[in-house]
């Protein structure tokens, strides 16, 4: 396991006792460099939505456990926040959740001269994703594609 996955799947032990007892669930969890800086990046979700206050709350009792545990070495930035409307897709519960809401998927490389599709999300599985566009049912090999995110309207 990568430093990065070490890291990410310890903060998830340690998150979970807390999102239970704040009834909110884990979204995802990211341990990335930008610049100079690393940030432990934690999103939670429930089905209302999250608050300020579940954030905060979330934060605070998960900074003090991981100032107990004291597993990652690097200084590093923690932010807990909302995936946000326009949310990435990453993992499986993700997709299955998103069943039959309209997503945006950006490929790797052209298809029919486009890298961009939007439609409604029908189908997946372990090698495929199928949308149904306003002209047909299209399916992508999931190695073609680069993101796969809830479509966000203004």
């Amino acid at each position: 396991m990568s430093k990065r996955e070490t890291y990410e799947s310890e903060t998830e032990r340690l998150l979970a006792p807390i999102v239970e007892h704040f009834g909110v669930e884990i979204y995802d969890i990211e341990y990335v460099k930008e610049g100079s800086d690393w940030y432990l990046r934690v999103y939670i979700d429930k089905p209302e939505g999250v608050n300020i206050d579940d954030c905060e709350n979330v934060s605070r009792a998960l900074s003090d456990e991981l100032d107990k545990e004291d597993f990652i070495a690097d200084a590093y930035i923690l932010e807990v926040s909302s995936p946000g409307l326009g949310r990435t897709l990453k993992k499986d519960k993700h997709l299955t959740k998103s069943i039959g809401e309209e997503v945006e998927i950006k490929t790797y490389k052209p298809i029919e001269k486009q890298k961009e599709f939007q439609g409604i999300l029908k189908a997946f599985d372990a090698e495929t994703i199928t949308i149904e566009t306003e002209s047909e049912e299209k399916t992508f090999a999931r190695n073609e594609v680069a993101l796969i995110r809830l479509a966000f309207h203004f």
